[in-house]
């Protein structure tokens, strides 16, 4: 099965992992050891994640060790760009409007004597 970085990212666990070896090469063990639930489920994370290449699986000795391997996240960065351009013209439009009524509807002040 094709996985994309979507996938990757959809499931809160597996963007928590991501979180985890972006600073830190960690061992499987490690990574497991950060969450409630079992290590094959944690398995399973890291195979989805290896299969949509955001990380990398390196062996040094007994030890699988996790590598991020982030530049696919540049497909997301890439997608959220045009819904932050839409919505930053959108906000600017309602800015403007709001600007505009409230210079509109603004009482004139009284006049002192």
């Amino acid at each position: 099965m094709r996985r994309d970085v979507f996938q990757a990212i959809a499931d809160p666990t597996r963007r928590e992992i991501i979180n985890l070896i972006a600073h830190k090469s960690l061992h499987l063990n490690a990574v497991a050891n950060n969450f409630q639930i079992s290590r094959p489920a944690i398995s399973r994370h890291i195979k989805i994640l290896t299969e949509c290449g955001l990380i990398v699986i390196r062996q040094q000795g007994r030890e699988r060790y996790c590598e991020p391997h982030l530049k696919n996240l540049h497909q997301v960065s890439k997608w959220i760009d045009q819904y932050r351009i839409f919505w930053a013209g959108k906000l600017d439009a309602l800015e403007l409007h709001l600007n505009s009524s409230r210079k509109t509807t603004a009482k004139p002040k009284p006049k002192n004597k």
